[in-house]
This record gives C-alpha cells, sequence and structure tokens, in this order.
C-alpha cells in the first residue's frame, strides 16, 4: 500500500528549485570538492546525525577521530563516530532498494553498541519526549511485513526526491531496530539522495537537519498526529534546497573571460565543427548573447573558422 502523502504546490516549487540548482552544479568546471573540503563536509555530516541523537563529540573531536588520533571521550560516543564513518565509506556501494543492505548498513552502523545490530527488533518501542512517550512505534511482529511494503514503494514511479522522504519518514514511524533507528533513516535517505545525483555525496545535509533539530522532531510529530507525511516532505525538502545552497556558496564559479572559455571550447572539440547551440550546451551559465560574443572574438582573433549563415553557422579552431 502507498504511504498517505499529498503533493502539494510548496513541494512541487521545491523539487523544481533543487532540480535547478543540480544543474547549475553539473555546470561548474570543478563540481567535486577538493579532498580537505570533501572531508570537512564528511566530518560535519557524522557529527551532525550523532549529535542528533545525543553524542557529545564536536566537529574537532570528529576530526582527530577519522585522523586516527587519540581522543579522550566516551567509549560508545568514539565507536559511533567510527561505525557511521565505515558506513558513509561504502555509500556507493548500498542499494536504497535492496532490504539486504540496510540491515547490514545497520549492523555497520550499531556494530558493539547493541546487541541486535543488524536484525528487525524483537520488542516494542517508543519514542520518549521527556517523560512521556510521544510516539509508540507498530508491534515488533509487524516490522517485517511493514518494511516489505516501505521498499515496495521505493519501486513506485513517485519522484526520487519525494521518494526519499516518505522513506524516512515511514522509516521512523515504523522504528525498524531496536536502536540507532535516527541515524540509519537519515543515512538512508542520504543513500537514495546520493543515488538520484553523486553531487550528494559531499554535502552534508544531515549537518542541516541538526541545526533544525526541535523542528525535524517537531514535524516527525505532528505528521503521526496527522496520520500522512506531508509535513516532513516540505520540511526535508527545504533542508535539501538549503544545503545545496551552501555548496553552491563554496564553489561559486569564478568570473571567466571569452578568451577562457574559448580555451575550454577548444580542449572539448579539438578540430570538430561545433555550433553556438553547442558551445551553449558546454557553458551552461551564459547567455546565449554572451555566447554569440564569444565566438565573435574567436573569428576575429583568428582562432576561429566561420562557415555557413545564421541558424546554419558553424566554427572551427584553427
Amino acid at each position: 500500500m502507498k504511504p498517505p502523502f499529498a503533493i502539494t504546490d510548496k513541494i512541487l516549487n521545491l523539487v523544481s528549485t533543487i532540480e535547478r540548482l543540480i544543474g547549475r552544479i553539473e555546470s561548474l568546471d570543478h563540481p567535486k570538492p577538493q579532498p580537505q573540503l570533501r572531508k570537512s563536509n564528511r566530518v560535519r555530516t557524522l557529527q551532525g546525525s550523532l549529535a542528533i541523537e545525543g553524542n557529545s563529540l564536536d566537529l574537532e573531536q570528529v576530526t582527530a577521530i577519522l585522523d586516527g588520533k587519540r581522543v579522550i571521550a566516551p567509549k560508545n560516543d568514539i565507536q559511533e563516530v567510527l561505525n557511521a564513518n565505515a558506513a558513509y565509506e561504502n555509500l556507493p556501494i548500498y542499494k536504497p532498494a535492496n532490504q539486504k543492505h540496510l540491515l547490514k548498513s545497520h549492523a555497520v552502523i550499531m556494530k558493539g553498541l547493541i546487541a541486535e545490530a543488524g536484525r528487525w527488533r524483537s520488542g516494542n518501542v517508543g519514542v520518549m519526549k521527556g517523560d512521556e512517550i510521544s510516539h509508540m512505534a507498530p508491534p515488533a511482529e509487524r516490522v517485517p511485513y511493514l518494511m516489505d511494503d516501505l521498499f515496495k514503494f521505493l519501486k513506485t514511479d513517485t519522484h526520487a526526491l519525494i521518494q526519499g522522504c516518505v522513506f524516512h519518514y515511514e522509516f521512523e514511524f515504523i522504528h525498524p531496530f531496536q536502536g540507532g533507528n535516527g541515524r540509519i533513516g537519515r543515512f538512508w535517505h542520504t543513500l537514495m539522495l546520493y543515488h538520484y545525483h553523486e553531487v550528494f555525496e559531499y554535502i552534508p545535509v544531515e549537518s542541516l537537519i541538526k541545526d533544525h533539530q526541535k523542528q525535524y522532531y517537531n514535524t516527525l510529530e505532528q505528521c503521526d498526529h496527522a496520520g500522512e507525511s506531508t509535513q516532513f516532505i516540505e520540511f526535508s525538502l527545504e533542508m535539501i534546497m538549503k544545503s545545496l545552497e551552501d555548496f553552491m556558496e563554496v564553489f561559486r564559479p569564478k568570473t571567466t573571460t571569452p578568451i577562457d572559455r574559448l580555451t575550454n571550447a577548444r580542449k572539448h572539440f579539438s578540430d570538430t565543427s561545433f555550433s553556438r547551440k553547442d558551445y551553449l550546451d558546454l557553458h551552461k551559465t551564459i547567455s546565449t548573447a554572451t555566447a554569440s560574443r564569444d565566438l565573435r572574438v574567436g573569428v576575429d582573433e583568428k582562432l576561429l573558422e566561420k562557415s555557413g549563415d545564421k541558424a546554419l553557422t558553424l566554427y572551427r579552431f584553427s
């Protein structure tokens, strides 16, 4: 059965904005961060997701642990960092629609922390809010059937960005494990985003969720009361959009000149003829007018040979 949710105008607008941001990132000359920044983003991802669950380690301590340095901290907190890093290192290996991979990743993330790592829970669990139970998860005997249904949802034609948000909410509602449900739910959502576009390997969405932790839990609770996940989809898409915007700030493309772009085009086209449209496809962030000026500069500077007329005009590097 398909999980209950509604597609609102806000959701459609957020999906459209996220797709545009990804398109802009794809147009960058170097969309992948350098190793040091990639490591920094991984640290933010690990620290953000674990801090939500009460891990006491800060960014500096998590960095030290990944560098193999000695850190004075609770043993379990250190183990949580090592486990989570091992899981995120294997992000390209796991398949979102594979239940066995989910169980395997849980075994990695909860290794040495709980007895039932890598297995559906055998007992009933509830989510506490202060001294009260804010959410009582479904009985343990229903978990395998509920997870089967949830994984069937991943095979529907629902947009991947929406699908990931729905899975995340429904996973937390089912609470299929004895422990580690929050961190594995966020990990699986990141995995689904990574399979939607590889840029999400480098974007610490979990860190932004940590910064909006109260809203994260409140939205989960509101969806429990509403009996559907629409609000959580909107919240999650907002976090994804903001993470991409932050990424773009770091990788804001440098100002380039016509000669810079023509040099790049020479490397791409070599001695092959190309049209203005081909030039625009290569340089996605410039306008048609800018492309025309670039090509005119190329001809004037005798870098390009021009043939044909109007829509049939072709260029070739001299």
